[in-house]
């Protein structure tokens, strides 16, 4: 039996791959490996993974029908679907919109056309996010709280993957479950997410803008949890075909400043500051109610940002030589 994970030289995606066949299960991995960011740390993370001999890798895009079938009909045994591939970054969509409809509306249909004819299929995760609960004002954000006013194109195209897998489990009889994850961070992170852009320059000695003039609040999710938790869910299908949507979360919501001192003292460096306004599509504040979650998955958060930022930034230095 092997799992199809898509995005797997991507941050969650690596250490996805990572956790499945640290128990044991074979892994395809495909990815586009595109340059959005510098894809280096994408090949760094591919080496990684490809040292298990029970991990096999195919690069294509999952917007790409021809690639995918093909790989899927080249590879009879694929049991479940991890789809963790995606144009990524709230800002980033307000440049490339295109980009983000092809990777994230295509590619998702894509996954779930090839999730409808795959006969052996037990269960396709996928990622969504937490940006699809936009200008929501009731903290925490719960599953079932309104999630029809997104903020920002990326959050509109997690949002329509969502009613698009609603559709396709009542029509086809799928089981479909996905995953709002909330600010995910730790080794072999993101270089466009926040807590590596505020190591990278503390340790440069350079200015960190920080918006919002610092009032921002952050479920900060460390990437081991958020993998443990994808696991728990993929191992656990619904009884009867469906669709299925969790929060993945910390269940708390950390301030900003807090988050960037715990990152000077682990850098053992003060960082420079430059407060700013507020960016278009930027949330307040972020807070994962994971009640749903907890009670069908049994998965619980165990890390603090106190105990994972060393852990990142451990990381940080020896993959940059700092």
């Amino acid at each position: 039996m092997t799992v199809l994970v898509t995005g797997a030289a991507g941050f969650i995606g690596y250490h996805v791959c990572q956790a499945l066949l640290a128990r044991g299960d074979g892994v395809l991995g495909f990815d586009n490996l595109n340059h959005y960011y510098d894809p280096a740390l994408k090949q760094a993370r591919l080496a990684g993974l490809r040292t298990n001999n029970r991990f096999e890798f195919v690069e294509g895009s999952v917007a790409d029908r021809a690639r995918v079938q093909q790989v899927v009909e080249q590879h009879p045994d694929i049991t479940g679907i991890i789809h963790l591939a995606a144009q990524a970054g709230v800002r980033y969509s307000l440049v490339d919109p295109y980009a983000y409809v092809e990777a994230n509306v295509m590619g998702h249909l894509v996954m779930l056309e090839t999730a409808r004819h795959l006969p052996g299929l037990q269960h396709l995760v996928y990622a969504s996010s937490s940006s699809v609960y936009g200008a929501n004002t009731k903290i925490p954000f719960a599953v079932g709280d309104p999630v029809d006013h997104p903020r920002s194109l990326y959050a509109a195209t997690k949002r329509a993957d969502e009613l698009m897998s609603d559709t396709y489990a009542r029509l086809f009889g799928l089981r479909l479950s996905g995953l709002r994850f909330f600010t995910v961070y730790g080794p072999w992170g993101r270089p466009d997410m926040a807590p590596y852009i505020f190591c990278r320059a503390i340790f440069a000695g350079e200015t960190i803008p920080i918006y919002n003039l610092g009032f921002a609040k952050r479920d900060f999710s460390f990437v081991d949890d958020i993998a443990r938790g994808v696991l728990a869910c993929y191992d656990r299908p619904a009884a009867e075909p469906g669709h299925r949507l969790y929060n993945f979360g910390a269940h708390r919501s950390e301030e900003l400043m807090r988050f960037v001192a715990l990152l000077e003292r682990a850098a053992g460096r003060k960082a420079r500051i430059e407060l700013k306004p507020a960016q278009p599509g930027d949330m307040t504040e972020t807070y994962a109610d994971i009640d749903l979650t907890t009670r069908d998955l049994g998965w619980m958060p165990t890390t603090t940002i106190d105990e994972g930022i060393p852990r990142f930034v451990h990381w940080f230095r020896q993959y940059h030589g700092c």
